[in-house]
């Protein structure tokens, strides 16, 4: 099985990337709370979970990771340093971004804050992801089903999880709304433009180990 990213390769910059890219995130998952326009659908169910539990946002969050993680045992995934950090510190900025930043009036500004956190949530992937330190558990999932079943589309799958969780938020008083709609057409595009924007090497050039950067375990563990 493949390591997943090479701390020996750059640390500073990695480890940097890494943790602004997952702090980021989380500012920009308030950002879209406090515009109350709509959530993307892990934050719907995370939302809705929160609501019918009492915790906070930050805490179901953290736990809904755990969980999903997991569920990486069955499909051989191997977890990195990313996927770790990414479980508990979007869920803790998450917390901490909402208790300072208060609600926000009017509907323009909510349209201007549920814009920026789109952007900002955008950027926050590229980071996150370049660093090559491991995907999140929720991308791991799908990304790991399919490499168990390759006759699968990435695509589908992914649709098919989304609208499960996105149900499922929705029927616990998760908040659906434009800003789901708008976080669902633009979040692809704006991917596409910060990964490459930010990709770092997992090795340098010429290393013998092969980069494992959105890449999955095989059926026997290797990286496929």
């Amino acid at each position: 099985m493949a390591a997943i990213g090479n701390l020996r390769y750059r640390p500073t910059r990695r480890l940097t990337q890494l943790y602004v890219g997952l702090t980021l995130y989380g500012v920009s998952m308030a950002l879209m709370i406090r515009s109350g326009l709509g959530l993307d659908p892990w934050d719907v169910f995370h939302q809705g979970l929160a609501r019918q539990t009492g915790l906070s946002f930050g805490t179901v969050t953290i736990a809904v990771g755990a969980i999903v993680l997991l569920l990486w045992i069955p499909l051989r995934q191997r977890p990195g340093l990313g996927t770790v950090s990414n479980v508990v510190v979007i869920g803790l900025v998450v917390d901490a971004t909402l208790a300072l930043l208060p609600p926000v009036g009017g509907l323009p500004a909510r349209i201007g804050t549920l814009a920026v956190g789109i952007i900002a949530n955008g950027a926050a992937t590229g980071l996150y992801l370049g660093a090559a330190l491991g995907p999140g558990p929720r991308d791991g999932l799908m990304t790991g089903y399919v490499a168990r079943r390759p006759g699968r589309s990435i695509r589908l799958v992914r649709t098919v999880i989304e609208v499960t969780v996105l149900a499922l938020g929705w029927l616990l008083g998760g908040k659906v709304g434009i800003g789901t709609v708008a976080y669902a057409l633009a979040i692809g595009p704006l991917a596409q433009l910060f990964i490459p924007l930010f990709a770092l090497p997992a090795q340098p050039v010429g290393s013998t180990v092969e980069p494992t950067i959105g890449r999955a375990p095989g059926p026997a563990g290797e990286a496929a």
